[in-house]
């Protein structure tokens, strides 16, 4: 580590992480772990690949989503090139001997024509065999037609499943074919361009990067306004400079900051979750996913509109004023979608945001499949290279924020902004009634997911959790914000001192040693494809 780099972290770490001696194999930790709510966890598993708590009324009657899909004749073919992954266990067995068949080929329209085909599209997610899109029987009539009244949500898998390639894998960090691989995460997706299929990407509008105040925050350099046309939108989603594959905008902020799709291993050593930390509890984060995110129409309703007017203020009654102008505009009603068991809640806490909160039994169910999934194994690397690597490791005291074994629960901690970012120079744009902090941006986009949403509605500070050091091998990039490509670029120090996660080896032959180490980390788990 070097320079204003490692003061910078020494000074972080001594307030925050409890930095020990240099050969300590775990972090100190801040507080304590909040029980684990536990369920069924054959049951989760079903949840976490096909639940939607009723979304399929947002993703279908607002978004119109697989209308979108029809309407473009997206392909099979076109579904792997945005990224999405097959389950070809849940094809029709005289589908799947065809689709193998022709996996085989030169994929051309000649020699592959169901590849090519939008009908087969829709059967594959009629059958529920294209990872995170649920198809729902809505009529009742036990068969699912997209084409007549049936309706197509969006589950869990989506971002933290990906298909194994044993059929097909579709070069470039694409889609891929094959057996389901839960937890892993799901890299390869476009979400801005799957969402800007839609044929009304604009009933996602909260959580695209918005002009609000005359302001706009994110990687663009314009925000979405409130008369922005459809295919404004849609420019904005299918740009990867301002929504990069293997990201998702998962906060209702008005703030362009999507962020890394992160593995669900062993959740019950993981928490705090979320990437700023904000929340304690899993069956939080979930149901706030469900409940908010995923049909973000809860943003209308009186305990919506109280969300965002205790987080944003007046840009909050903005967004919301804004946003329902644009529901009525595009003919969208019968929203909030989500059927929750609970209401009336306060809003505004982490545990209810918006008042409400889907199924308890069903979140508990997910909770304990999410624990049971094993953490994947490490890639097979040279061992001496690793143990040199693990020295430089514990050299370089990477145990401060890490673990050194991704089986050990994960330190109950933040790391505040400044010792992770020594550029981090935030300007105040609005106080919050305490415990809120105020909202502050720093130039440069490392802070983004935290300018709204923090840690600081549980009394916590703003900053980010550690994360899991596994399935490193596979990654097509790294930090929360997806800003650096490789490992080797992470630790470089001509990455610069003032850069996020600033935290170098010079040595070029020590630095390539670090790299194997952290490819090596693993536990019982499947093998990621490709490592």
């Amino acid at each position: 580590m070097t320079g204003i780099a490692a003061m910078s972290f020494a000074a972080g770490a001594m307030l925050w992480c409890g930095a020990g001696p240099a050969q300590q194999t775990r972090p100190a930790v801040e507080g304590l772990r909040r029980p684990f709510l536990r369920g069924d966890a054959a049951a989760g598993q079903e949840v976490f690949r096909f639940e939607t708590f009723g979304n399929e009324g947002f993703w279908t009657g607002a978004v119109r989503l697989p209308q979108g899909i029809m309407d473009e004749q997206i392909s099979p073919l076109g579904l792997l090139e945005l990224g999405m992954h097959i389950d070809i266990e849940s094809v029709d067995k005289k589908l799947r001997k065809k689709l193998e068949h022709q996996f085989q080929t030169d994929l051309s329209k000649k020699q592959a024509p169901l590849l090519h085909d939008p009908d087969v599209t829709i059967a594959l997610i009629e059958a529920n065999a294209v990872v995170g899109f649920a198809a729902k029987d809505v009529d009742g009539d036990g068969r699912v037609d997209l084409r007549n009244g049936d309706k197509m949500g969006i589950s869990c898998a989506i971002c933290h499943t990906v298909a194994d390639g044993s059929v097909y894998q579709m070069p470039g960090n694409r889609g891929a074919v094959g057996k389901r691989l839960d937890g892993l995460g799901t890299w390869s997706l476009d979400i801005g361009g799957i969402i800007a299929a839609g044929l009304n990407s604009r009933a996602y509008y909260p959580n695209l990067q918005l002009e609000l105040g005359g302001m706009t925050i994110g990687r663009a350099p314009k925000g979405i306004r409130r008369h922005s046309s459809e295919a404004e939108v849609d420019a904005y989603l299918r740009n990867k400079d301002y929504y990069p594959r293997g990201t998702f905008d998962e906060t209702n902020d008005g703030v362009g900051n999507s962020v890394q799709n992160t593995p669900l291993f062993r959740q019950d050593l993981a928490d705090p979750y979320g990437s700023a930390g904000e929340f304690e509890r899993l069956q939080d984060i979930s149901s706030a996913s469900f409940s908010q995110n995923l049909d973000p129409t809860a943003l209308v309703t009186p305990p919506g509109r109280k969300f965002l007017e205790l987080r944003a203020g007046p840009h909050g009654e903005e967004l919301a004023d804004n946003y329902e102008a644009i529901l009525k505009e595009t003919g969208v009603t019968g929203y909030p979608f989500v059927h929750v068991t609970e209401h009336g809640l306060p809003p505004g806490h982490a545990t209810s945001p918006t008042g409400r909160r889907v199924d308890a039994k069903k979140l508990a169910d997910m909770n304990a499949y999410l624990a049971d999934l094993p953490i994947p194994a490490g890639a097979k690397v040279d061992p001496a290279a690793a143990a040199r690597g693990k020295q430089v490791f514990l050299a370089e005291n990477c145990t401060d924020c890490h673990n050194v074994d991704p089986l050990e629960p994960l330190p109950y901690m933040l790391v505040d902004l400044h010792a992770l970012w020594p550029g981090y120079l935030p300007k105040e744009l609005l106080v919050r009634k305490p415990p809120l902090v105020p909202i502050a941006d720093s130039p440069g986009i490392y802070d983004d997911k935290l300018v709204v949403v923090d840690a600081s509605d549980r009394s916590a500070f703003r900053g980010i959790p550690p994360v899991f050091l596994v399935d490193l091998a596979r990654k097509p990039f790294f930090l929360h914000d997806a800003s650096v490509p490789t490992l080797d670029s992470l630790f470089d120090p001509g990455r610069g001192e003032q850069e996020p996660h600033p935290f170098y080896v010079e040595d070029a032959e020590e630095r390539a040693d670090l790299i194997t180490f952290l490819k090596s980390l693993g536990g019982p788990g499947v093998q990621p494809p490709g490592t």
